[in-house]
């Protein structure tokens, strides 16, 4: 399996990969592959466990509910607890593609992901990913019927990291504009796995 990650370092940018944009960048490009691309994704995921989870990717508006990340594997699959009788295990029986959306702002990283969901009937998986306060939503626990586990395959994705910190990325903004020089915030680059 192969996934192409666009790495863009501030969160100005819009997402575009770099063949398509007509400005320079505003960071070193550094390519991320294979095991630290999967690094990446979980160096997100462990800042900040909840994600935008959006299905139905072609309708509008676009459905999307917070959910914690479980895990993200030695793979780089991300894992879910979800309910069996949801929307979104409903939307992703229809059409299984998906858009995850990290978001740490307080140390200005990013990550958005695109990707293929499945529900995966696993009881050993279940008790892996289980965790007491889940039983707010699964009364029964981990044997609760309505208890499913859905595994994200990303497919595509991009990611924003200020990686220096958000005063000198400041500094150095303002910096720029005062020299009219470009200004270097941090990196970006593909990742693929």
């Amino acid at each position: 399996m192969t996934v192409s990650i666009i790495i863009y370092s501030h969160p100005s940018l819009q997402l575009v990969p770099p063949s398509h944009q007509t400005h320079p960048p505003l960071s070193d490009f550094q390519p991320l592959c294979a095991q630290d691309a999967i690094e990446k994704f979980r160096s997100i995921v462990k800042n900040n466990a909840v994600c935008m989870f959006m299905t139905s990717l072609d309708q509008r508006p676009i459905s999307g509910r917070p959910m914690a990340t479980q895990l993200v594997c030695d793979q780089g699959n991300f894992w879910f607890l979800s309910s069996r009788l949801s929307m979104k295990d409903q939307d992703i029986a229809n059409d299984p593609h998906v858009h995850l959306l990290f978001a740490n702002t307080p140390a200005s990283e990013f990550m958005s992901i695109y990707g293929t969901a499945e529900e995966v009937e696993d009881p050993a998986k279940k008790r892996e990913l289980w965790m007491p306060l889940a039983k707010a939503w699964f009364p029964e626990g981990v044997d609760d019927p309505d208890l499913t586990v859905l595994k994200v395959t990303p497919t595509e994705g991009y990611y924003w990291d200020t990686s220096k910190g958000r005063m000198i990325t400041l500094m150095k903004l303002a910096a720029a504009a005062m020299t009219g020089k470009t200004a270097d915030v941090g990196v970006e680059g593909r990742m693929t796995i």
